[in-house]
């Protein structure tokens, strides 16, 4: 199997919300489809995923998290639900109704977008979702919210990053890599990044399961290190939704960049279903 090709950089575009602008790019013609990142990753996260779509005949429009990549970093409020307001926002200022691929934190923020507008929805991908919070402790979080403090949360997520990249890494993971941490020695950046982890709850995203009616597909790494029995995770999501499940084999947390021909086969077969829907 050949290594796919990322996508070329588009242009920067943005759409104004309270507190500061959100970055986004838009390639091609055809049904829209918006890519959402999750915590910590910039919108070429779905570097590979792109330009297979607009092949496929789709108009992708790939979006930085408010805090994150070229988006401003002057917002003081982060988690599933603001998400859900910038990508609620885009999709209006792109006019119709699109395909909401969501990552991480922002599967949470796509399954609220769903359930609160479901015109503006024709269908969920969550890649590696955060649909609710995760089992913890008092200890736990706190030695997390210790470890993502601004002062030095470049440094630790740069040795965290490959651990949520279990399986098989991007050809380009070094570079990606790379700029992910430069994006977040940033000040401001990193103060927001620090901020999201702190905000983000999932709580509202759970709430919203049972009122989406989109038809839902899930994407899980079997190797995904944010869940304790990832299977067992996307299960309980796929039942919740009514959603097809796909497990990803050699893959973490990024099934989009690990492994980007599983992913593209599956999202575009979803979407010719969604069409004939």
């Amino acid at each position: 199997m050949t290594s796919p090709t990322p996508a070329p950089a588009a242009s920067t575009q943005f759409i104004t919300r309270p507190e500061g602008r959100v970055a986004y790019d838009l390639q091609g013609s055809g049904p829209l489809v918006i890519l959402v990142p999750g915590m910590g990753e910039l919108r070429s996260s779905y570097r590979f995923l792109t330009p297979a779509l607009v092949a496929g005949g789709y108009s992708v429009a790939t979006t930085d998290l408010r805090g994150h990549g070229d988006s401003d970093a002057t917002f003081t409020s982060y988690g599933d639900v603001e998400t859900a307001g910038d990508v609620q926002a885009l999709i209006t200022e792109l006019g119709g109704s699109a395909v909401v691929v969501g990552n991480s934190l922002a599967a949470g923020a796509a399954v609220i977008v769903a359930a609160d507008h479901p015109d503006q929805v024709d269908g969920l991908v969550l890649v590696g979702p955060f649909v609710r919070n995760p089992p913890s402790n008092v200890f736990i979080r706190g030695m997390f919210r210790a470890m993502m403090a601004p002062l030095w949360i470049a440094s630790v997520w740069k040795s965290y990053m490959p651990t949520l990249y279990a399986g098989r890494k991007p050809v380009d993971f070094d570079e990606y890599r790379t700029a992910v941490v430069s994006s977040l020695r940033r000040k401001a950046y990193g103060t927001a990044f620090s901020l999201t982890t702190q905000q983000t709850d999932h709580d509202p995203a759970e709430a919203k399961l049972s009122a989406v009616t989109a038809p839902t597909i899930v994407l899980m790494g079997e190797k995904d290190p944010d869940f304790k029995d990832p299977a067992a995770e996307a299960a309980f999501i796929g039942s919740a939704l009514d959603a097809e499940v796909i497990m990803v084999a050699e893959a973490g947390h990024y099934p989009q960049s690990q492994q980007p021909d599983v992913t593209a086969n599956a999202v575009l077969t979803f979407l010719k279903t969604v069409q004939r829907a």
